[in-house]
């Protein structure tokens, strides 16, 4: 990691006079003073010290002794002023140390500066993409999501850049519980990460497999994917019947501020059900990265719980005043007896690489108690879950640390397996 980033660092470099050294500028066109190294190491160190004294059980993710050794190499590259930008892929470096998607150094409302500079006029890479097994990226859709001829077609060079050595580059800076997860997330703001490693030029040369000659394609300026799904409620929730007996409920997300809107949104979802006597349903949590347990205890388990049930078991917690205490959820939510929507046919959750966080204790809630199977693709989330996220900005470049306060065990108390995965039965 030391020769890639003293590598992005030269480019960067390349590109800045040395006499305005000191200044760079931003996304938005405003300038920023960069951070001097002296400044660069203390944030480290507050990052580490955090982690260390807030963190309700750090060897869930990683030890105390990994942690250090990989934050003296990260140390060892704050050797000069960068900007938050460079700053930020090089901290970042320990995420895939931290191994929990809810522990990360992170940039500041990213999802919001996204969208501003898309109004602002700035582009991003012109794709949305996946990577695929071999670590390549993949066209998907155009930047935004429409449809585009190349999809499918395997990006082999950026810029005369190899296109696995800059997935790798992402990658050694993506946050979450494993590889899997990771590479999602990596796939999901590809973009984003993109600009903060190799920046944001009005075009780009593209070598894409099946062709021998460059592609030159300018930047996207239509809002990524991710923020235009994130501001859609259509997009988020969805409920399909079909005529052969089956429904499929599309939830991808555990948060929306309005509540009440979801909630009669899936009371309508049951409803429907009801009427057409559906006798399969499959709820879709493929891509929930969490938000709010009653969300999916009043807008789903309501329909589908028969006996009471606990979204999780023991569990290890730092309480506001410092001590760690440890403990078992002792009461249980009751099933609804009297709904007359209950769904009482077969109960399919299909999970994936973004089922996390809300989205896992769920899945656990249903595969514990009996209220349905899991389907889908496993092993990215860990089915013993972080939680009760807390944030802190890091005080001298900006950046944002993420940590949790608590580590709950699923219901049945087994740590084993240790990531969630499509259940082995027949559904």
């Amino acid at each position: 990691m030391e020769s890639e980033t003293t590598l992005i660092s030269s480019l960067r470099k390349l590109l800045i006079p040395a006499a305005i050294a000191l200044l760079t500028l931003c996304a938005n066109g405003t300038t920023a003073q960069a951070i001097d190294p002296a400044a660069l190491q203390a944030d480290l160190r507050f990052a580490l010290d955090t982690i260390e004294r807030q963190h309700p059980d750090l060897a869930h993710s990683v030890t105390k002794v990994d942690l250090e050794r990989e934050a003296e190499k990260v140390r060892r590259q704050l050797v000069h002023p960068m900007d938050q930008a460079e700053a930020w892929t090089t901290l970042a470096q320990l995420n895939p140390v931290l191994a929990d998607g809810h522990l990360f150094i992170g940039l500041p409302d990213w999802r919001k500066q996204g969208a501003e500079a898309i109004r602002q006029g700035t582009g991003f890479f012109p794709f949305e993409i996946s990577l695929d097994a071999k670590g390549y990226p993949v066209i998907v859709a155009a930047l935004g999501g429409a449809t585009t001829p190349l999809a499918g077609r395997r990006i082999l060079r950026i810029d005369g850049r190899d296109a696995r050595m800059i997935a790798g580059s992402l990658l050694a800076r993506a946050h979450g519980d494993t590889p899997a997860f990771r590479s999602a997330l990596v796939s999901q703001r590809w973009w984003l990460l993109y600009s903060k490693l190799y920046g944001m030029p009005p075009a780009y040369d593209l070598v894409l497999s099946g062709s021998k000659e460059p592609l030159h394609v300018p930047a996207g300026h239509t809002l990524p994917a991710i923020l235009q799904q994130d501001a859609s409620f259509e997009r988020l929730f969805a409920c399909h019947l079909d005529a052969n007996g089956s429904a499929r409920l599309t939830v991808a997300s555990f948060f929306w501020e309005d509540k009440e809107r979801f909630f009669r949104f899936t009371h309508d979802c049951f409803a429907r059900m009801k009427a057409s006597s559906t006798k399969r349903l499959v709820i879709d949590v493929s891509a929930n990265g969490g938000g709010d347990d009653d969300m999916w205890k009043d807008g789903i388990l309501r329909y589908i719980a028969t006996r009471p049930y606990k979204h999780g078991s023991t569990y290890v917690k730092r309480e506001r005043n410092g001590a760690v205490t440890e403990g078992a959820i002792e009461t249980a939510t009751q099933p609804v007896t009297d709904e007359p929507l209950q769904f009482a046919g077969n109960v399919t959750v299909l999970i994936g690489p973004f089922t996390y966080s809300s989205a896992v204790l769920f899945s656990n809630v249903v595969r514990d108690y009996g209220f349905g199977t899991l389907a889908g693709t496993g092993n990215a989330a860990r089915t013993r879950q972080s939680g009760g996220v807390q944030t802190v900005k890091l005080p001298n470049t900006g950046l944002v640390l993420a940590y949790p306060r608590f580590v709950l065990d699923p219901p049945s108390g087994a740590r084993s397996p240790t990531y969630l995965q499509p259940d082995a039965r027949k559904p």
